[in-house]
């Protein structure tokens, strides 16, 4: 699993953090104690405003990069998509004037990490579905002036269930027209409608988790015919009770069903993963065997917003794997 390469698709940039770097930020900085899980989407999102407050620094930033670039070069990881929601708070903490200072600074330390480790990084921008419509529409024409320069998408998160799509359908449009991949959370916490409506008003051509879409078959034809990639985190599914147990997790009739996938770790400190074991958690609790595991690195690869070298020699090597 580890020479498999593989592109990390669905990852939120603070939630990378080593366990052992979160715990000594959260020393430093004093940071209130999370709650513990409870698999609720409230009680997780209270946690994740502990940990997405822990990097206090532009040099925090910066080591936060690097070692999530290490871990990924050891893990195979060939592209990785860190997604980032850039706001006004966030500046503040980092004594930055706002927040096209703060991308400038995360785009350099991605750099730096990029030449470092021989990982490539681009960068999915995310506005929040639970924030004011005008705040996305700040966000995308932000990532819209930085396509070609280091962003590659542009997603929604938050409570999908109660955040819907339509008021967002502006903003995607603006980053779908600067070339960004439209990358949208849905299937989640919403059912197949959410998929739907990101397909349809957002223009997705990623779905950030997705996995709902086989409760409607019609919707799974769909995404099936428009080679729509899913980036599935099972353990996330799992622990935020999505599905009941991995033995239910939809990926396989997904897969079955002609649906390309990318497997992701989506909060790897908080959910307690990594992207190699979410492949072997597949090899082992999924059933996937070493041509589906190889199909889900090709789709993730040839779904990102890497380059077109990149991903052309990271399928060979796919390729050859196999064959191996």
């Amino acid at each position: 699993m580890r020479r498999l390469p593989k592109a990390h698709l669905h990852v939120h940039l603070e939630a990378a953090q080593r366990p052992a770097t979160l715990a000594e930020w959260a020393a430093r900085y004093e940071l209130p104690a999370p709650p513990a899980p409870d698999g609720s989407f409230a009680t997780f999102l209270r946690i994740a405003r502990v940990v997405f407050t822990a990097p206090h620094t532009p040099d925090d930033y910066a080591r936060l990069l690097r070692e999530m670039a290490e871990d990924a070069q050891a893990e195979g990881v060939v592209w990785l998509e860190p997604s980032v929601w850039l706001t006004v708070a966030q500046a503040e903490r980092l004594g930055l004037p706002n927040q096209q200072a703060t991308l400038q600074m995360l785009l350099e330390a991605g750099q730096v990490a990029a030449r470092a480790t021989g990982v490539g990084i681009g960068w999915q921008l995310f506005a929040n579905r639970m924030r004011p419509v005008s705040e996305a529409l700040e966000l995308a024409r932000l990532a819209a002036r930085y396509a070609g320069r280091g962003v590659v998408a542009f997603g929604l998160a938050d409570d999908e269930a109660n955040g819907p799509a339509a008021p967002f359908s502006e903003a995607f449009a603006i980053a779908r027209a600067a070339g960004l991949i439209s990358a949208p959370h849905a299937g989640e916490h919403g059912g197949p409608e959410s998929v739907r409506a990101a397909l349809d008003r957002l223009g997705a051509r990623r779905i950030q988790h997705g996995v709902r879409a086989i409760e409607d078959p019609a919707l799974v034809e769909r995404l099936a015919a428009e080679g729509i990639c899913l980036d599935v985190c099972p353990s996330s599914n799992v622990q935020l009770q999505v599905v009941p147990s991995l033995d239910e997790h939809p990926l396989p009739a997904l897969l079955a069903a002609g649906v390309p996938a990318s497997l992701n770790g989506d909060d790897p400190v908080i959910f307690g993963c990594t992207i190699l074991s979410e492949y072997e958690l597949a090899r082992a609790e999924l059933g996937l065997d070493d041509a589906a595991l190889a199909r889900i690195a090709a789709a993730s690869i040839r779904s990102s917003g890497a380059p077109a070298a990149l991903q052309q020699a990271a399928v060979r090597e796919i390729e050859t794997w196999i064959a191996s």
